[in-house]
């Protein structure tokens, strides 16, 4: 490719000695067209250097080292002569002059707004196409311009561009193109853009349905693959809820080119909530960082995250991105049942009785037929001990199952208890102990198959007393339930200073889908001691200690990694449970697009779907009179419903969901999205090389700098589609041919003359 490109700018002394574009050589197929047999070509060609040995082996005496050279230079002469007398050819494809079409598409987004030296990448393109390419391509073609952004216009002329628009849609522009041309013959698509499309609108079907017109697109490159001294917030991520009083965890991926260094600052609205210096990777293009935020009280928070701009930082927009977080006022449930009082049960509560985004109601079994009850909302919760109807049981988030065998429940509780984790989607937490896991008998109930790992046989040696110290994971590291500290290495050496547990119980094999946070380094080696994996709608978790008080009474009392530790454990098995009626956008924040997508579920107390309910939405514009609009069901029975909202104006929507069994409500839900706009067009401002030369090569077109663009008049001529006609083009009579033959006849006469010999 470098030579072809080094080609482009010799391009008249290339076709003076090929007499043929250089696009025909690479298009065409090399034939001879002389009916003589390629093997009488052989034969000759052998014989020739047969007789050419022959002659120069009377002089052996002269020594190889003069022969050989020469001896090479005569029989390609006649090789080359030979081959000349079964006239070789070059058969082409090529389109009918003025018989096709060429569409020139034209990215007038505000990205192209950008510039160097005072001209902007729009106003280069209509430089580099007046500036004779135009008029080139004209000889050949009836030429379509059209420029796009959010959408697609044709153009009279370069002069009616569009004015910059708010979003890149490569996708539907080269669709609609493609389409526009009708029962016309077009012979190929010229794309001029940075590649920043976000619109979302190149997936891989978009694609192949582009790939099958059949029609080339030739892309042109605009902009630096790389901003100089640029910070940008190419990556913001965090949860679009949180419980009340949590922790949030943010993913960050700054992009920067010509820093060492930024400084990160997090605003709930007005109010800075969190600062940090970065030190910025010099030996790559992004750095990727993990902030723990506070998820603060209850209600809706746009958490505005910004970088403090660089020294004649010419785009500060990209500097900043914003993200809603809803956190609401509920709190989430939790079911926990121990089979006997002991001290991980007083010092689990206590780690969690101050969080008002939790409630713990648990079950201590006292005596045989004796229940102790802490944390229930009524006299009647778990009056009965563990529940034995659904909509009890699912009326929690999460379940707790410490030392407490499995025979304690009767078969129908145990079916519950597997279905609140495939069917309601909740989590269960099992704790080693006594009577816990294997031990207690829990290999042989059906929650087993839900289960992180295989549980064994019961043992006499699998809960006992024996130390080891708790080993963050690879998982476990990234992990937010075992963070006791931001800074990674500091984290590390958090769970390094922790005094080692008392006992940890034997686990069987793990799952292919189990996840392992934390390890116990004993005697015997390392043993999974947290450890959880997907199951159905939930998950499970296994905890194989009974011992965790430990990093509580051994630990100054002012240390807080006991009551950090189970809040942040506790959290993570409740709030992925659902609730029975949900309402979501496909993302919290739209940037210059004004297509909300909704997507509501609605089940009853069993968490069963309902599908024949009315389900409305209350919708409240910051800056629009509130509307009202109705929800569709899916037509599958499973209970979802869509709704597709038009956010004409920008700022933060309020979107409240009611559903209605006939005359009952069955109920309702809150969600908040935020519109911005003028937004997504200064993020990703360099050139998406690797997009461009996507398109090309699935489509068959190539890939152009804008500085090499003389050579696009002569490529595109030389293409499948369209109206094409087969052309033969002879190769004996090149100037190029006779130059060589010239050159090794020469080159064998100044060796003759430099040696005074032969």
């Amino acid at each position: 490719m470098r030579l072809g490109r080094r080609i482009y700018y010799y391009w008249p002394v290339f076709e003076r000695l090929f007499t043929h574009p250089l696009w025909a050589y690479r298009t065409g197929t090399f034939a001879f067209a002389s009916a003589w047999p390629i093997g009488l070509l052989i034969t000759l060609i052998l014989l020739a250097a047969a007789v050419v040995a022959f002659s120069l082996w009377r002089r052996r005496a002269l020594g190889w080292r003069m022969l050989a050279p020469v001896g090479v230079l005569q029989t390609l002469l006649l090789a080359l002569i030979l081959c000349l007398l079964w006239r070789p050819v070059l058969n082409v494809e090529r389109v009918r002059d003025r018989e096709n079409e060429l569409a020139v598409a034209i990215d007038a987004s505000a990205s192209m707004a950008y510039g160097d030296a005072g001209q902007s990448r729009l106003q280069e393109v209509a430089a580099a196409l007046q500036n004779g390419t135009l008029q080139r391509l004209e000889k050949t073609f009836a030429v379509r311009l059209f420029g796009f952004a959010q959408a697609t216009t044709p153009l009279n002329t370069l002069d009616a561009m569009p004015p910059p628009g708010r979003q890149t849609r490569i996708g539907d522009a080269l669709h609609q193109v493609l389409q526009s041309a009708g029962s016309a013959p077009l012979a190929g698509v010229i794309l001029f853009s940075d590649g920043a499309e976000n619109g979302d609108t190149l997936s891989e079907e978009r694609l192949a349905e582009i790939a099958s017109y059949g029609v080339p697109v030739h892309t042109v490159g605009l902009g630096p693959e790389a901003v100089s001294d640029d910070l940008e917030l190419e990556r913001v991520e965090v949860a679009g809820s949180a419980p009340a009083g949590s922790t949030i965890d943010a993913q960050i991926g700054i992009r920067h080119n010509g820093a060492t260094q930024a400084r990160l600052r997090v605003y709930d609205r007005d109010n800075l909530v969190a600062a940090r210096d970065v030190k910025l990777r010099p030996d790559a293009a992004t750095t990727q960082l993990a902030l723990d935020l506070p998820a603060g009280q209850a209600g809706t928070h746009e958490l505005r995250f910004v970088l403090d701009p660089l020294d004649g930082e010419r785009n500060v927009i990209n500097n900043a991105r914003t993200r809603v977080v809803n956190v609401p006022a509920g709190r989430r449930g939790i079911l926990y049942v121990e089979g006997e009082p002991r001290w991980e049960y007083k010092f689990l509560r206590r780690a969690v009785d101050r969080d008002r985004a939790l409630r713990v109601a648990s079950i201590v079994r006292t005596t045989p037929n004796k229940h102790y009850r802490q944390g229930v909302n009524a006299p009647e919760e778990l009056v009965d001990g563990f529940p034995s109807d659904p909509a009890e049981l699912f009326g929690y988030d999460a379940v707790i199952i410490g030392s407490y065998e499995a025979a304690g429940l009767r078969a129908e509780q145990h079916r519950l208890l597997k279905e609140f984790v495939d069917k309601r989607g909740g989590a269960v937490l099992m704790l080693a102990g006594r009577y816990g896991l294997s031990a207690g008998g829990w290999q042989n109930a059906a929650l087993a198959q839900t289960l992180p790992v295989q549980l064994t046989g019961r043992q006499p040696t699998q809960f006992v007393q024996r130390p080891g110290q708790a080993v963050l994971t690879m998982y476990g590291a990234e992990s937010p339930i075992p963070r006791l500290e931001v800074d990674p290495r500091k984290n590390l050496d958090r769970w390094k200073s922790l005094p080692p547990l008392a006992d940890y119980q034997s686990l069987g094999r793990l799952k292919p889908g189990a996840i392992v946070l934390l390890e116990a380094n004993g005697e015997q080696g390392r043993s999974p001691l947290l450890v959880w994996q997907h199951y159905g709608r939930g998950a499970t978790y296994v905890l194989a200690t009974a011992s965790t008080l430990r990093w509580q009474m051994r630990m100054p009392s002012d240390d807080q990694s006991h009551e950090m530790f189970w809040r942040q454990l506790m959290h993570a098995i409740s709030s992925t449970a659902p609730a029975r009626v949900t309402v979501n956008g496909e993302r919290t924040v739209y940037e210059d697009e004004r297509t909300v997508r909704l997507e509501a579920e609605v089940r009853d107390e069993r968490f069963e779907p309902i599908s024949d309910a009315t389900v409305e939405l209350q919708v409240a514009p910051e800056r629009d009179a509130p509307f009202k609009q109705t929800m569709q069901p899916s037509g599958q029975s499973d209970g979802r419903y869509s709704a597709t909202l038009d956010a004409a104006s920008a700022g933060l929507y309020r979107i409240e969901m009611t559903a209605r069994a006939g005359d009952k409500e069955v109920g309702s839900a809150v969600t908040h999205v935020l519109r911005n706009d003028g937004v997504a067009e200064h993020f990703a401002t360099y050139q998406h090389r690797d997009l461009l030369e996507r398109i090309a090569n699935v489509t068959g077109g190539r890939y152009w700098p804008l500085s090499e663009l003389d050579g696009l008049a002569g490529a595109i001529p030389y293409s499948k589609a369209g109206i094409v006609e087969r052309q033969t083009l002879d190769l004996w009579n090149l100037p190029i041919v006779f130059i060589v033959l010239l050159a090794l006849k020469l080159g064998e006469w100044l060796l003759r003359l430099r040696w005074g010999r032969l």
